[in-house]
């Protein structure tokens, strides 16, 4: 089966597949620059689909805001670096 026809997670799990001959010490350094070579090209297709991914979503719902993307919380938190107590609840 070609990368190009593979899901997300096949590919991803050869990632980790390469992750860890890589750190094999009984690897050599030719096979490990071929490796790394392989890994590489899988990043780039694992970027693309995601980027499809987020196509394809922005296209569904394009007020949504991707997780990587939303705003910080207002600062009237918890953890708004105030050192007051919360408000009782009585």
């Amino acid at each position: 089966m070609s990368q190009k026809k593979k899901s997300i997670e096949e590919l991803i799990t050869r990632l980790e597949e390469i992750t860890r001959e890589i750190e094999n010490p009984d690897t050599g350094v030719e096979k490990s620059i071929k490796l790394y070579e392989e890994g590489l090209k899988l990043a780039d297709l694992c970027k693309e689909r995601l980027n499809d991914a987020r196509r394809k979503l922005e296209v569904i719902d394009p007020g949504a805001t991707p997780p990587t993307e939303k705003k910080p919380a207002e600062n009237n938190d918890l953890f708004s670096g105030t050192d007051q107590a919360p408000p009782s609840s009585l």
